[in-house]
C-alpha cells in the first residue's frame, strides 16, 4: 500500500532534522534543550525545527508502527503463530534499539516502539472505545512529564540530558549513551497515545480508504501541531523571551501534546496524498516509497552520517555548525538514503535492517 510507504519515506526527512539537531553542542543551551543562536538564519531554522518537527515527526511514525502492527495481525489473524510473530518482532525491536542507542544514537526510536509493540499486542482485542478512552487519558500523563522534563526557564551552559553527544572521549560517551537510552523513553511518552491511534485507524484501514475523518485530521492536525509548537519556536529562535518557570512549563506541555496531533495530521496527510496519486506514481513518489519500506535501515544509516561528521570524537562539526547548517546537512543526509533505497528497489534488494528483523521474527520454534 503506497500511504504507509511514502509517509515514512517523506517524514524520514523530519526525523533526520530532529536527530542532528541533539548533535550540536559546546554553546549555552535555551528551551528544550535547543543550541542558543545568533544568526539570523540559524534563529530561523532553529524556530521552524521546533514549531513543524520537534515532538511532532515521531508521533506520526508511532501512528504508522500502530497501523502496520493491525495489518500484520489480520494477516496471521488464523494462525496460532500471530502472537508470537508479533511479540518476537517486538522483542528483537528492543534489541536492535539498544545496540543503535549505545553505539550510534541514545535518542534512538527502535527500542520504545519495541515496547510499544509488547503494548498494542495486549490491545489488539480491545473494543474501539477504549482505546480512544486510553489513547485520550494517556495524554495527561504526557503533560505532565513534559512540563516537569522542561521546567528550566533560562539557558544553561552544560546539557541537562543527552550528555554524551559533548564529550569527547568515545568510550565515556559510549558509557553515557547506553544511561541515556533508557531514560529516553520518559521523554517521548507521546507516541503511546499516537500508537494507540494508529491501532485503532488499522482496523478502519484509513490510510487505503480514507474518510471523513482522515480529511479533518488532515487539516486540524498540522494546524494544532503548528499553533502549538510555535511558541516554543519563537522561544528558541529568540524572537520571544519568556520568564517563570509555570510559563515555560505550560509551553512544553502544550508543545509536547499538540505535537501528538500534528503528527496524527501529518499521516493523514500522506494518506489523502498517495489517494490523489493512485496508480500514477513518478520516479519521485517511488523513491520516497522505496525509502520508506526500508524505513529502518535508512533511519539507521542517517545515524552513521551524523556521527561521522558531528560528534566531537569523529568530524567534530557538532561544536560549530549551526541550526541551518545542520538542517542542510540533514535533509542532505536524508536525500542520499532515498537514491540509496532506489537503487536497491532497482536492484531487487530488501533493507538489510528490514531483512534481519523478518527473518527472526518469523522464525518457528
Amino acid at each position: 500500500m503506497l500511504a504507509p510507504d511514502l509517509a515514512r519515506g517523506v517524514m524520514l526527512a523530519l526525523i533526520a532534522v530532529a536527530n542532528s539537531a541533539v548533535y550540536l553542542y559546546g554553546r549555552p543551551y535555551g528551551i528544550r534543550q535547543h543550541v542558543i543562536e545568533h544568526d539570523l538564519p540559524d534563529r530561523v531554522a532553529g524556530a521552524l525545527t521546533m514549531s513543524l518537527v520537534d515532538a511532532r515527526a515521531y508521533p506520526m511514525f508511532a501512528a504508522l508502527f500502530g497501523y502496520g502492527m493491525v495489518q500484520i495481525w489480520n494477516r496471521r489473524r488464523e494462525d496460532a503463530e500471530g502472537r508470537r510473530v508479533l511479540r518476537r518482532r517486538s522483542l528483537w525491536l528492543l534489541a536492535f534499539g539498544a545496540v543503535h542507542g549505545v553505539l550510534l544514537f541514545s535518542g534512538d526510536v527502535l527500542g520504545l516502539y519495541g515496547l510499544l509493540g509488547l503494548l498494542l499486542v495486549r490491545l489488539l482485542r480491545v473494543r474501539d472505545r477504549t482505546l480512544l478512552i486510553l489513547a485520550a487519558a494517556w495524554l495527561v500523563p504526557v503533560a505532565l512529564s513534559a512540563a516537569l522534563a522542561y521546567s528550566t526557564p533560562h539557558g544553561a551552559t552544560e546539557r541537562t540530558f543527552f550528555w554524551s553527544y559533548a564529550v569527547a572521549d568515545p568510550a565515556t560517551a559510549m558509557a553515557l549513551r547506553a544511561v541515556e537510552w533508557v531514560m529516553t523513553p520518559f521523554g517521548m511518552m507521546g507516541v503511546v497515545t499516537a500508537a494507540v491511534v494508529g491501532l485503532w485507524a488499522g482496523r478502519r484501514d484509513l490510510m487505503a480508504v480514507p474518510d471523513g475523518v482522515m480529511r479533518r485530521a488532515a487539516v486540524w492536525g498540522p494546524l494544532i501541531g503548528v499553533a502549538g509548537g510555535l511558541p516554543v519556536g519563537l522561544v528558541a529562535g529568540e524572537f520571544v523571551e519568556v520568564g517563570g518557570q509555570a510559563t515555560v512549563m505550560v509551553l512544553n506541555a502544550v508543545h509536547v501534546v499538540s505535537g501528538i496531533a500534528g503528527g496524527l495530521g501529518y499521516a493523514a496527510l500522506m494518506a489523502l496524498l498517495a489517494r490523489r496519486i493512485g496508480a500514477r506514481r513518478g520516479p519521485v513518489v517511488t523513491a520516497l516509497s522505496a525509502c520508506g519500506q526500508r524505513s529502518m535501515t535508512c533511519y539507521l544509516l542517517q545515524s552513521v552520517v551524523f556521527v561521522a561528521v558531528l560528534t566531537p570524537y569523529v568530524g567534530g562539526l557538532g561544536g560549530t555548525l549551526g541550526s541551518a547548517a545542520t538542517v542542510a546537512l540533514a535533509l542532505g543526509a536524508w536525500a542520499g538514503t532515498v537514491l540509496l533505497a532506489e537503487l536497491m528497489r532497482r536492484a531487487g534488494v530488501r533493507g538489510p535492517a528490514e531483512t534481519l528483523l523478518r527473518r527472526l521474527a518469523y522464525r518457528r520454534g
